[in-house]
């Protein structure tokens, strides 16, 4: 059955109006809503509208994040910083530091931000490109409630932990690489539960060592550790695992080390009494100035070359196209830009919760006359 779409603006709307009933400032909810809505137009549902009402509206409710943003800048040098978000909202938080790399890097041509005591901050592809519309080359990672089980072991430890880089070219869209350094990441396992799919076997194992394929199961086996994902490459050594643990290792020390924030169970979000806490996680932002190397123009033009090489490579049978990282993004815009954002009816049903929860004078598109 072919979900509705809704439009832009519509949506826009209403989740600047519930943002702002809850306590968010005008401007922060704008950007909050901007990050979450890019999340769809580029195609990845699994950090966009749907993790409106559980990620960002209930946690507020819920007192376990501030909806108004307090940034404490802790350090500042000519090319770093460090910043503390004090459990505000995640995506103001990443906004401001991603904004501060890039003055960094137009100045002197690098510029690193580290934040701790933050929030979950969407799409991490988003600040990524922030850098790129100003001519830059962009970097950013996040730590995360632990879901990822070292290799040879079963406890989840790391989080989803993705690691992005965004760099300009001279097509209409950059080279923007966003993965989580898992197999899968916890949006995607939300995404099959909220359309009732099983997760395919072997992205996550059970303290027993074996496949769990129940969504639903999974999210809740996730939090209380009786499972956890496999990091990118697979399960042990022989699809090289290690791999991806090595890179979750790598966010999570970058997520926390610079900046003397938390790690590893100390993102749980669940107290000694079973109550719910604050997660408070750790991002870094890098942005670098191609002017003070070979130029912008030549950067564009190289990575566009790269890029339009591997695409008209020698195609697998049955295959007539290869993508490069991002272009698969853009065409989702194209194919979006003018219909809307699809929403489900689970979705749907959240965001009348949200709606009736709130007292918001609204009558949605989707609604029956």
């Amino acid at each position: 059955m072919e979900r509705p779409y809704m439009h832009w603006e519509e949506a826009k709307s209403f989740m600047m109006a519930a943002f702002m009933k809850v306590g968010v400032p005008q401007k922060d909810a704008e950007v909050c809503v901007d990050v979450l809505l890019e999340s769809d137009r580029r195609g990845i549902e699994s950090h966009g509208i749907n993790r409106f009402k559980p990620f960002y509206i209930d946690r507020i409710m819920k007192k376990i994040q501030e909806p108004v943003t307090h940034l404490e800048i802790l350090k500042d040098t000519p090319t770093t910083a460090v910043i503390d978000g004090h459990n505000g909202m995640g995506m103001v938080i990443a906004h401001k530091a991603m904004c501060m790399a890039i003055t960094k890097a137009k100045q002197l041509g690098l510029g690193m931000v580290v934040v701790r005591n933050s929030t979950h901050f969407g799409i991490a592809g988003y600040y990524a490109t922030m850098a790129t519309e100003h001519g830059l080359i962009g970097m950013t990672g996040t730590n995360a409630r632990p879901s990822i089980a070292p290799t040879f072991g079963v406890e989840n430890m790391l989080g989803t932990n993705p690691l992005t880089f965004a760099v300009p070219t001279d097509e209409a869209f950059p080279f923007v690489l966003d993965a989580a350094t898992s197999i899968t990441q916890r949006g995607r396992i939300e995404y099959y539960a909220r359309n009732q799919q099983p997760t395919p076997a072997g992205l996550v194992i059970g303290r027993d060592g074996t496949a769990q394929t129940n969504s639903k199961q999974i999210l809740s086996d996730l939090v209380s550790g009786k499972a956890a994902l496999s990091p990118l490459g697979g399960i042990g050594e022989e699809l090289a695992g290690y791999k991806g643990y090595g890179y979750a290792t790598l966010v999570e020390i970058f997520s926390s080390a610079l900046q003397a924030g938390s790690f590893l169970h100390q993102l749980s979000g669940v107290a000694e009494d079973g109550t719910a806490r604050p997660i408070p996680v750790g991002h870094f932002f890098l942005a670098i100035n191609p002017e003070f190397f070979m130029g912008l123009e030549n950067l564009k033009h190289t990575t566009g070359e790269i890029l339009r090489q591997l695409r008209a490579s020698e195609k697998a049978p049955n295959h007539d196209r290869i993508y490069t990282a991002g272009e698969k993004e853009y065409l989702t815009w194209l194919e979006r830009k003018d219909k809307g954002v699809p929403i489900g009816e689970e979705l749907q049903n959240e965001f009348k919760q949200v709606r009736d929860l709130l007292k918001l004078d609204i009558r949605f598109s989707f609604e029956k006359p």
